[in-house]
């Protein structure tokens, strides 16, 4: 499996670029996760709903099934955040990992901005960020891309990784 991050502040753009992208990986015919890391509490289940009040009464995991997809909500209860490598133990095997979030974890990167956003760079300090991506241009040591440069950022990470 290989694994490639986007990093970037809240609102630079990841999710729209990485949505972009999956189908084309998918068109190559290679198969994609996801891990998106959330900074704040989040819950994918429902008040009310049979299996938020499993959880709610104490149940440390609720794997909810159907016939076109299954979920583990799996409780912490005060335990640490598990790390991005102990996420990855999770997933089924693939081609190519995606990673949105996880700044500091130890694995290729790009950095996505905006220039509105008003942000301090990331790669300077980041030395596993590989590229940028932005809508502003940026002068330095790392290939940049414009943000909407779909193909050219899709051939970087293949070539990155070296998946073709």
């Amino acid at each position: 499996m290989k694994i490639f991050g986007f990093a970037g502040y809240s609102g630079s753009g990841k999710t729209t670029l990485i949505e972009r992208l999956i189908p084309r990986f998918a068109e190559r015919g290679l198969s994609v996760s996801l891990i998106k890391h959330a900074h704040h509490a989040f819950d994918l289940d429902r008040p009310g709903k049979d299996s938020y009040r499993l959880r709610e009464a104490g149940a440390r995991e609720v794997l909810l099934t159907s016939s076109h997809r299954w979920a583990l909500l799996h409780e912490l209860r005060g335990e640490a955040e598990p790390s991005l490598a102990e996420q990855v133990r999770h997933l089924s095997p693939c081609d190519l990992l995606l990673v949105e979030g996880f700044k500091h974890a130890p694995i290729p990167k790009l950095e996505v901005r905006r220039e509105a956003a008003g942000e301090r760079l990331l790669h300077p300090e980041d030395p596993f960020i590989v590229a940028v991506a932005s809508d502003e241009r940026i002068v330095g040591r790392l290939p940049h891309f414009d943000l909407n440069d779909v193909a050219g950022i899709e051939a970087f990470v293949l070539r990155h990784l070296k998946l073709g």
